[in-house]
């Protein structure tokens, strides 16, 4: 880091002592030297610092934004505490551990905990005692030190949008006296919406070389819980939709489908039909982002996928897991693929993001209003979209970029001592096709390509060295990719 200070600090100098002897020297000779002391200072800098600056260089207003953003329907409060604390705060002695797929009593709560905190493994489990459970919350959020956040993915993206003063944002779901509290001013809720108590999801935390007992923590993780009944059967849909004729939105962004999977099958596939139902009803005019987000039932996303739910949709946002999950389900590209070793594959991710959109994105034959994927993962993004129906996608992924470095290092800017480069700075853009080898340059670090009407627009992630807080990262990149967008009018 020194030698690179030193450096700079010389071709400062030696560009100084150029000027005074400038009047002395050819023009062309002046320019020639000029032009290279130039190059020298760029190439000292740091990869990370060129990357920033070629960012802010590239993220600009789109000429038609947003005015008004409807959002819906999963809400909660995340309570984030130290697992063992409350446990103990609970009376609860350290015992052996043991899974319990649900959750029905305290003893089951401190079984599962012990068994996932020996493994470093995360979990979520439902928590099926309704009084039990809000005992249990109170004691929580209650409990000094808990922290206590806006959840759930719609509210998150809201949360965000709003901090743009710009922006009108309607959020629609399970609203308690709490969550409301914690929502910015810019957030209009409907009074339908609201709940006189709120959803409250439990993270529990452990670090690396915590004991509790006889258990030691290998990897710092977190153990989630909660007695979730309105967002897991979205209670909120049909007021959500019935709310947008007031609001008249310009952009509708969805979230939640996922909390449906702790349904029996029939109450899941009845409910899915509703929601297709329901989402139908929203003006075609009016752009749909949906965001997806984990899930462990391959049935139910191939559903989500075949049942007129995409073609539903103008934009998807997802991530490595969520893409390799979609695919495995739907049996397409790359499916045979168990899992991502390291950083995933460009060229696999990008095979399965085409196959999305050709097979159920919009085409001159298919009457599917598919038309954009903001994929992220932790080293890199791609924005993926047909042609003609989006603008602005150099700047919209350069933001959710520069959003992922910020919000996990809990920074205003990108600080580059606090960040470093891990995506590839070489790729392949497919592993199926005869591809195109890209090579990253950190002073126009989003690459573009093509693909049979399709583009694709590519950019590392500055990933935080020590990060802060990556609860609803991928809301925020979304979000943020969102806010950068524009749709052209068809």
């Amino acid at each position: 880091m020194w030698q690179r200070s030193v450096c700079v600090g010389l071709l400062a100098l030696a560009l100084g002592y150029l000027c005074l002897l400038g009047p002395e020297l050819p023009p062309s000779a002046l320019r020639h030297l000029s032009a290279s002391l130039l190059g020298g200072l760029r190439r000292a800098r740091s990869l990370e610092g060129r990357m920033v600056a070629a960012w802010q260089a590239a993220i600009v207003r789109p000429a038609r934004g947003w005015a008004r953003v409807a959002v819906g329907v999963n809400a909660c409060v995340d309570v984030v505490l130290s697992g063992v604390k409350l446990l103990e705060a609970l009376g609860l002695e350290p015992g052996d551990g043991k899974n319990h797929a649900v959750l029905s009593s305290r003893q089951d709560l401190k079984e599962a905990f012990a068994h996932f905190m020996e493994k470093g493994a995360a979990a979520e489990r439902f928590f099926s005692d309704a009084e039990s459970f809000h005992h249990i919350a109170q004691t929580a959020s209650e409990y000094p030190g808990a922290q206590l956040y806006v959840g759930g993915n719609a509210a998150l993206i809201g949360q965000k949008l709003a901090t743009n003063p710009d922006l009108k944002i309607l959020l629609c779901g399970p609203v308690g006296p709490k969550l409301h509290e914690l929502l910015d001013d810019n957030v209009v809720v409907p009074p339908e919406s609201m709940q006189e108590r709120d959803e409250f999801h439990l993270i529990l935390e452990y670090q690396a070389g915590e004991k509790w007992g006889q258990v030691t923590a290998p990897h710092a993780n977190r153990f989630i819980f909660s007695h979730d009944l309105s967002n897991g059967a979205l209670n909120m849909l049909e007021v959500f939709v019935s709310s947008l004729d007031e609001f008249q939105p310009d952009l509708v962004v969805l979230s939640g489908l996922h909390m449906m999977e702790g349904q029996t099958k029939e109450m899941r596939q009845r409910r899915l039909l509703e929601a297709v139902a329901s989402i139908s009803d929203i003006p075609t005019d009016i752009p749909i982002h949906l965001e997806l987000a984990s899930m462990t039932d391959q049935d139910f996303m191939s559903n989500i996928i075949h049942q007129q739910v995409f073609p539903l949709v103008n934009s998807i946002g997802l991530n490595e897991q969520e893409l390799l999950f979609l695919t495995q389900s739907a049996s397409g590209p790359h499916a045979s693929l168990a899992s991502w070793s390291g950083v995933p594959d460009v060229g696999v991710v990008s095979d399965i993001l085409f196959w999305i959109l050709k097979e159920h994105g919009k085409t001159a034959e298919r009457a599917s209003d598919l038309t954009r994927i903001h994929f992220h993962t932790l080293a890199y993004h791609i924005l993926v979209t047909v042609d003609g129906h989006w603008g602005n996608q150099v700047a919209a992924v350069a933001a959710g970029a520069r959003a992922a470095a910020t919000q996990a290092c809990a920074t205003e800017t990108v600080d580059t001592s606090k960040v470093f480069l891990k995506a590839p700075l070489e790729f392949v853009t497919s592993q199926i096709e005869a591809p195109s080898k890209m090579s990253l340059n950190p002073d126009e670090p989003v690459v573009h390509w093509h693909r049979e009407g399709i583009s694709f627009h590519f950019t590392p992630v500055l990933v935080c060295k020590d990060p802060v807080r990556t609860v609803g990262l991928g809301d925020a990149i979304s979000a943020e990719g969102l806010l950068y967008s524009e749709v052209y009018p068809q």
